[in-house]
């Protein structure tokens, strides 16, 4: 059960460490202590469900619907676009540091529907999350404890990358250490989208 576990969590993390469009918007929402514990746990619990469904086999049902792929594709990579434009327009347009009270505040509910297509419309999380995790699960005896070791490592790193962010907050007070950031995460948003249309 123990090896499980360990496999389990090593692969789980080593899939989750490469930075994409979640873990900058969970860094980004870290660094504005903007709704840290719901955007981390949404993540957690969504990499949970994805990591579930890749080990009960829903893989297979994937893959006899074949629209699904594309539709996720092409409308996952108009997110990125779109979001990429935003982060370019806030790294050239605005001026501004990391001031929470100079910072207008997102509700609840726009950040968590962010994030869920952050996490939902990307087809890279099937591939990876649903049939890696699913495919390496079968060499495993006790596939439950594969999971558990999986789900244990996403949690781990949401929270530590959400609550983490704030070691930064005194080196991105500085406007032009936020635009730089700005900048960084709508090049990511944008080479995201370029990958998935090319794919």
């Amino acid at each position: 059960m123990l090896t499980s576990i360990v496999a389990g969590f090593t692969l789980g993390l080593s899939l989750i460490l490469v930075i994409g469009a979640q873990n900058a918007f969970v860094l980004k929402q870290g660094l504005r202590g903007e709704h840290v514990f719901a955007v981390c746990l949404f993540c957690a619990c969504s990499d949970a469900l994805l990591i579930i469904m890749g080990i009960t086999g829903i893989n297979t049902a994937m893959q006899k619907l074949p629209w699904l792929e594309p539709l996720m594709r092409y409308g996952g990579a108009l997110f990125l676009l779109i979001y990429g434009i935003r982060s370019f327009w806030a790294a050239f347009a605005l001026n501004k540091g990391l001031n929470p009270a100079e910072t207008p505040a997102q509700s609840l509910k726009k950040v968590l529907l962010i994030c869920l297509a952050f996490t939902w419309l990307n087809p890279h999380v099937y591939l990876d999350t649903v049939g890696l995790i699913g495919t390496i699960s079968t060499q495993y005896p006790d596939r439950f404890a594969f999971a558990l070791g999986a789900c244990s490592a996403s949690v781990i790193f949401f929270f530590s990358l959400g609550y983490g962010a704030r070691l930064l907050r005194p080196v991105l007070a500085k406007p032009k250490s936020w635009r730089i950031l700005d900048f960084l995460i709508g090049v990511v948003m944008w080479v995201i989208a370029v990958s998935l249309l090319m794919s």
